[in-house]
């Protein structure tokens, strides 16, 4: 299981989900602080209802280039 954390903003959350959605693994996403609050990475609701002034905590069991090229320039 790898796990990364990364900030995003609302304006980001499309492309995030899209770059997530492209991926054949579970990916979850949750706030740091409430790490019991685990979201499907690939719901665009679901990573609405974030908290975005905190870092978030993704985890996935996968590998894809573009998906980990973005968590990269989205670490906190």
């Amino acid at each position: 299981m790898c796990n990364q954390i990364i900030r995003l903003n609302p304006e980001e959350v499309g492309s995030f989900v899209e770059a997530a959605s492209r991926c054949d693994f579970d990916i979850d996403i949750s706030n740091v602080s409430r790490a019991e609050k685990i979201v499907d990475a690939k719901s665009y609701l679901g990573v609405m209802g974030l908290n975005f002034r905190e870092n978030l905590k993704v985890s996935y069991n996968g590998t894809n280039g573009n998906f980990e090229e973005l968590l990269e320039a989205k670490r906190a």
